[in-house]
């Protein structure tokens, strides 16, 4: 029998549990309202019965498991097991989410940044499987971006995970809460979309794209404006690691994907420093499940 590691793809809004085969197969899942606002214990109480259900769905006897991958927004200590994003998990911050899941479990236990875990599922059972370097770029609540070099994740000082959405597109453009101005994130994340919309009345990102669609002017100059810092980000992503794949997932970016390949592809167009026809632009093909997946393709390439 096949080895199985449980993955846990953890959101703002939601969190993913899945059984995963050595395959990428998910056996058995289930999906909880993250909640951050009601308090760390609330949620890892949540998380742990979760794992329990999705266990025994599929059969699996904690001493069978290969471990517990976590994917989480960071930043957060990966040592220590520490979550220290304030941003998108409010309230969880200081908390250690590894070892008590480790104590509650008696199996390995490991806390990666979610779009390391996305790019590992799709390079496990997606879009990147077979590819020698592949970067992704993850459109949502942030902007998330990995890059898979010769099979293996790239890390970065002390094993941290570089934060390809804090690129800068423009210095000028508005604050970040990572400390600087104009990064891809500060322009493209959802959250960018709201607050430059809600200046017209429009109540989040997906309205801006809707009005936009329709025609309406200054939901147009707000997508073009995020299209535009996409394109300058996959400027420099594309000639720091000329990778053979570049990857959009995430669910804003899988929503509109046409939007973004168009960015990236004009940026492709423009690099006359790239090989010719070397980079694929393609739609993460694991969808919400990349995460999960991933994070329990860390377990399973670790027992």
């Amino acid at each position: 029998m096949s080895r199985v590691a449980i993955g846990v793809d953890i959101g703002g809004t939601k969190i993913a549990v899945g059984a995963i085969g050595e395959d990428g197969t998910i056996r058995a899942r289930r999906t909880i309202a993250t909640d951050a606002e009601a308090g760390f214990d609330a949620g890892l109480a949540r998380l742990a019965r979760a794992i329990d259900e999705t266990m025994a769905e599929a059969g699996v006897v904690p001493a069978a498991l290969a471990g517990i991958g976590l994917g989480c927004p960071g930043p957060f200590d990966e040592a220590s097991g520490r979550i220290e994003n304030f941003y998108t998990l409010p309230g969880w911050e200081g908390n250690d989410i590894v070892s008590p899941l480790t104590a509650r479990f008696g199996t390995p236990v490991r806390l990666v940044n979610d779009a390391d875990a996305a790019l590992l599922g799709e390079a496990l059972a997606g879009a990147a499987r077979g590819a020698r370097i592949a970067v992704m770029l993850t459109v949502g609540t942030g902007i998330g971006g990995a890059a898979l070099i010769d099979g293996a994740i790239l890390r970065g000082a002390k094993g941290e995970h570089p934060e390809i959405g804090h690129l800068i597109v423009d210095p000028a453009g508005p604050e970040c809460y990572c400390g600087s101005r104009g990064c891809i994130e500060a322009f493209a994340a959802g959250p960018a979309l709201a607050r430059a919309g809600a200046e017209y009345g429009y109540a989040d990102a997906e309205a801006v794209f809707a009005a936009a669609k329709a025609g309406e002017e200054p939901a147009r100059a707000i997508v073009a404006r995020s299209a535009e810092a996409m394109e300058t980000g996959v400027w420099s992503l594309i000639h720091a690691f000329l990778p053979e794949v570049l990857l959009i997932g995430g669910g804003m970016g899988e929503r509109h994907f046409a939007l973004y390949r168009e960015a990236a592809g004009r940026a492709i167009a423009r690099a006359v420093l790239a090989p010719e026809g070397a980079i694929r632009v393609v739609k993460a093909a694991l969808g919400n499940d990349a995460g999960m997946v991933g994070a329990a393709a860390l377990m399973l390439d670790a027992a």
